[in-house]
């Protein structure tokens, strides 16, 4: 079970890596020769602070958009090994870790969907 953890924690973070790595090629292919004005402090645009707004941002091609999706795919890779873990426990039969696993999913889930950047 150890192994196939890792192995999962491996490739979501260089799943999440290739994604962000490509968006920021595509943000720099259409915006390397922008000055850049550092006088004015610009927050991230709306549209990046929900899923569906990142997801509609992709589906348009911003280079943006392929960063936060990165981003949001680095943030599911611990709650993907929790989930996976519940059922590693489940199948061993092990209740009191299961029981401690479902909290801690439930405490990543709170945070996440609690934070604002949910539906």
């Amino acid at each position: 079970m150890e192994i196939i953890l890792g192995n999962l924690l491996r490739a979501g973070v260089l799943f999440s890596a290739a994604i962000v790595v490509c968006g920021a090629g595509i943000y720099l292919y259409r915006h390397a020769h922008e000055p850049a004005d550092y006088h004015v402090f610009r927050g991230e645009p709306s549209d990046f602070r929900t899923i569906p707004g990142v997801v509609r941002s992709v589906i348009h091609g911003h280079g943006r958009g392929f960063i936060q999706l990165g981003l949001l795919f680095l943030i599911a890779t611990p709650i993907a090994r929790v989930t996976f873990s519940i059922a590693g426990f489940a199948i061993e039969r092990d209740r009191l870790y299961v029981g401690f696993t479902l909290l801690v999913l439930a405490i990543l889930l709170y945070s996440l969907l609690g934070s604002g950047i949910g539906v």
